[in-house]
């Protein structure tokens, strides 16, 4: 355990990428309640924060609250950046952005499921989604994605198995907030 201090906790971040289209065929909808893939046009930034926190506040998620509002709306409402949250059972179960704001990348910006939602086998079914949707841009040539040692364990593993590679790690320092606890590293 590396326990938060006044100094931070160090965090090890992983850089993964995908160089082709998975050969793969696009994953079927988990049986169940109905669901629906919801993409948000120029999304109130609100709705993003919500969203990011349900999924990220116990992952230590605080870089879009640091950041100024209008910053974050003009993310938000840039044609080249899509929120996309997943609906089942009418209530989000989860979200992903795809950000193709750089020539030739689509970045996987954020992916997660709320607390509610894990252990469902609904995390193949996301990711896997996300990654046709993402190679669907035009131009795109390569996909990337960060994670790093405060995320769920079962991140880095899944996006290895849906074809990710590693291509860099740093280690870092980050203050988490209230109620994060403890992490391991």
């Amino acid at each position: 355990m590396n326990r938060p201090t006044s100094e931070g906790v160090e965090v090890v971040v992983t850089h993964l990428e995908m160089t082709e289209r998975p050969t793969w065929p696009r994953p079927p909808v988990p049986p169940g309640p109905v669901s629906a893939l919801v993409a948000a046009d120029e999304p109130p930034a609100w709705y993003f924060l919500a969203l990011h926190d349900a999924v990220g506040r116990d992952y230590g998620w605080t870089d879009r609250h640091a950041q100024p509002r209008e910053e974050l709306e003009r993310y938000l409402a840039d044609r080249a950046v899509t929120l996309y949250t997943f609906v089942r059972a009418g209530w989000p179960h989860g979200f992903f952005v795809l950000d193709g704001r750089a020539p030739g990348v689509v970045d996987l910006a954020y992916f997660g499921l709320v607390p509610e939602a894990i252990g469902r086998g609904l995390g193949r079914f996301l990711l896997g989604t996300a990654v046709h949707m993402a190679w669907d841009r035009p131009g795109c040539t390569r996909l990337t994605v960060d994670t790093n040692s405060l995320d769920h364990p079962r991140a880095l593993p899944l996006y290895q198995k849906a074809g990710f590679v590693p291509v860099w790690r740093r280690t870092e320092r980050r203050m988490l907030p209230q109620g994060c606890g403890d992490v391991t590293v």
